[in-house]
């Protein structure tokens, strides 16, 4: 019961950090649009990792394809923490680290998730009809 209540946590905080930043990328945020123009990747780079978030949140609440939207949520986690490492610092027009932390905890959620689900790999692709 503990274990499957964890489990669901993780994916709503999941789901939830990559759903509310949609909003920004979808309407074209200024702080959405000076990220992606500073790492030149405006606005396909802003619209496709928004697309991205979105698919994998639902596929992380969906307890049959939790795998395949966590290992998705680490993929664009990964290229978002770089980014701030890399090129944009990890505070980001005054934000005080909000956005690297919301990205550090979306990684470890997921992390987790997979390392939950790591049994489910051979049936990753395996369809039923």
């Amino acid at each position: 019961m503990k274990s499957s209540l964890f489990t669901w946590l993780l994916r709503l905080v999941v789901a939830v950090i990559l759903l509310q930043t949609l909003y920004f990328k979808f309407t074209g945020a200024a702080e959405s649009i000076y990220i992606f123009k500073t790492l030149g990747m405006e606005p396909y780079g802003r619209i496709g990792s928004g697309i991205a978030e979105l698919i994998a949140s639902i596929l992380i609440v969906i307890p049959r394809t939790t795998l395949l939207g966590a290992l998705l949520g680490l993929g664009v986690m990964i290229g978002a923490i770089m980014s701030h490492l890399l090129v944009l610092g990890i505070e980001v027009q005054n934000d005080g680290g909000t956005l690297f932390t919301l990205a550090i905890i979306t990684f470890l959620c997921c992390s987790i998730l997979v390392y939950q689900n790591r049994s489910k790999t051979p049936n990753l692709f395996k369809l039923n009809f």
